[in-house]
């Protein structure tokens, strides 16, 4: 991966939307949900605490997090679209 994340900060590949519904009806792109969930691509080194210190991060690359659904800021590289977050946009890590 080309980018690193600053601080807290956690870039994240969003899965895709469903493209059809439980009854196999084709969805438009401006009909689908924002995805909420995806895979951690690249971690921040952590928050920096008031005594220097750095806080730990919760996530490492490769977690399959839920995120708040328009939390972040959508980023284009190398043709792929991943979004930052903060740590604290960040919900869950689904269990394996």
């Amino acid at each position: 991966m080309k980018i690193r994340p600053l601080g807290d900060k956690v870039v994240v590949k969003a899965t895709t939307a469903e493209e059809r519904t439980a009854g196999g009806i084709v969805l438009p792109d401006a009909a689908r949900e924002k995805p909420q969930q995806g895979s951690v691509v690249a971690v921040g080194p952590g928050r920096v605490l008031d005594n220097g210190e750095r806080a730990p991060m919760s996530v490492k690359e490769g977690d399959v997090v839920i995120y708040s659904k328009y939390g972040g800021n959508e980023i284009k590289l190398d043709g792929e679209e991943l979004l930052i977050l903060d740590q604290d946009s960040i919900y869950a890590v689904r269990a394996e």
